[in-house]
């Protein structure tokens, strides 16, 4: 856990939190529009974050709504954390590539299995790169630069993956 407190994916929740009050599901969704493009998040992670984070007092739970849904809004406390969480240090990144992981074993494989894996990393990373294109053309339609700056990374990336997948051996 970093000095704040706070790990990363918490500290993502609080900083969704500041648009306003929003449910697990909504929280998730806006992860995904938002962030998704770079960061993954899984709804069980989101639903054990949110009562760590309500004990900690970082945030409060709303009235309930529809369906026994309640919404979570962010607290002074909350705001506090997600500062400090900021002026941390980001940390070191980690890269997890199924298709690498995959291709670095190539020598093991047929030409049929190679090519197999290249086709679905290729569909995945095409179509990976027209959502972050238009999830950054959005926010930047939004007035959102620094979102549609972090949408341009998932742009890069896809691009290069693209690139990696053609030059990458096939046997």
């Amino acid at each position: 856990m970093a000095e704040s407190g706070v790990n990363p994916t918490a500290a993502a929740l609080l900083g969704l939190l500041h648009d306003g009050p929003m449910t697990g599901g909504q929280l998730m969704a806006a992860a995904q529009r938002r962030l998704g493009a770079f960061w993954s998040m899984t709804r069980s992670q989101v639903y054990r974050e949110l009562p760590a984070l309500a004990e900690a007092g970082y945030v409060k739970l709303g009235k309930p709504g529809a369906r026994s849904s309640q919404p979570y809004s962010i607290t002074p406390a909350g705001k506090r954390a997600f500062v400090r969480w900021l002026a941390e240090a980001p940390g070191k990144e980690a890269v997890r590539s199924p298709a690498a992981l995959r291709i670095a074993f190539g020598g093991q494989q047929s030409a049929a299995q190679l090519q197999e894996v290249y086709a679905q990393a290729t569909e995945y990373h095409n179509a990976a790169l027209t959502g972050a294109r238009e999830a950054a053309k959005e926010a930047r339609k939004a007035g959102d630069d620094f979102g549609a700056a972090a949408l341009e990374f998932a742009v890069s990336y896809h691009r290069s993956a693209l690139a990696w997948l053609k030059a990458a051996p096939t046997k």
